[in-house]
């Protein structure tokens, strides 16, 4: 049976994200107790083959569940997987405010939700570290987030390690859950060419301007090497997801090119690849 422990920050989108899970064949616990984990899975064994289980500070008591489920024999074993949703404060902030919920950690000397995110962040790093998988909801729309679980986490689609190549912009700030970050405001933006400049890179001309130069096509072929080199290293280390960020200025065109077709280059090796476009179509300044 599989187990799928689904955490992360208040407000970050673990209800939603259970929703989703339920949809695609997870029996699905929301908030359940310490203690009755192990009886869950005694009684769900035979009768259903995935579990996914919502834990978070509500519980008061994260560290001591997943101590016994971080156990190196489980590991070894595969018996459960870690899913930590993420977001950052301004959104996070954005969102109590706008749903008129109070954080949970609020209460105290705990005053506020910014002083409430700073102390539930803390107590949940150690499980961040641990995760498998890392979703920053910060940009994603409920549609967007639902088609990254749903190709997380559907029994069809291949098994194996997911490569996430995203693109974004520097001037909103760099993807938190990004493994490896590439900047390639170094190319010829095609911001600065008329008939370009409100076009993105998922259009056919903005990549042929990009890939156009000579530094452009090196420093493609530099990435793709240094890749090849790279993923079979993340996967003999048993790394479930490896998000590969490229950044430009605005997160338009040079980004998404490189995304775009460095989505194609990783398929071609044989791994699973999914893109995503932080800031592509967001509003120019």
């Amino acid at each position: 049976m599989e187990l799928l422990i689904v955490t992360g920050m208040s407000g970050a989108g673990k209800s939603v994200t259970i929703n989703i899970l339920e949809d695609i064949g997870f029996f699905c616990v929301d908030n359940l107790p310490v203690q009755m984990i192990q009886k869950l899975l005694e009684l769900s064994n035979g009768a259903v083959s995935r579990v996914a289980v919502v834990m978070d500070v509500r519980g008061r008591k994260m560290g001591g569940i997943f101590k016994d489920l971080s156990s190196p024999a489980m590991k070894e074993e595969g018996a459960f997987h870690i899913l930590f949703l993420n977001a950052s404060d301004d959104v996070l902030v954005k969102r109590f405010q706008e749903q008129r919920r109070i954080h949970p950690l609020i209460g105290g000397e705990i005053a506020t939700i910014q002083q409430a995110i700073g102390e539930e962040r803390r107590l949940l790093d150690p499980i961040r570290q641990m995760a498998d998988y890392v979703v920053d909801t910060s940009m994603l729309s409920p549609t967007q987030l639902k088609e990254h679980i749903r190709r997380l986490f559907l029994e069809d689609i291949q098994r194996g390690m997911v490569v996430n190549c995203v693109s974004f912009g520097f001037k909103n700030g760099i993807p938190s859950d990004a493994d490896l970050v590439f900047d390639v405001r170094c190319l010829p933006n095609p911001f600065y060419v008329p008939e370009l400049k409100s076009l993105t890179g998922m259009d056919q001309a903005v990549r042929d301007y990009v890939m156009g130069f000579p530094e452009s096509q090196s420093l493609m072929k530099k990435l793709e090497e240094l890749l090849a080199l790279l993923l079979p290293l993340y996967q003999k280390e048993g790394k479930s997801q490896v998000s590969i960020a490229f950044g430009c200025t605005g997160g338009q065109h040079r980004s998404v090119t490189f995304a775009e077709l460095m989505h194609k280059y990783i398929s071609k090796l044989g791994y699973f690849g999914v893109t995503s476009h932080r800031d592509a179509g967001k509003e120019r300044h």
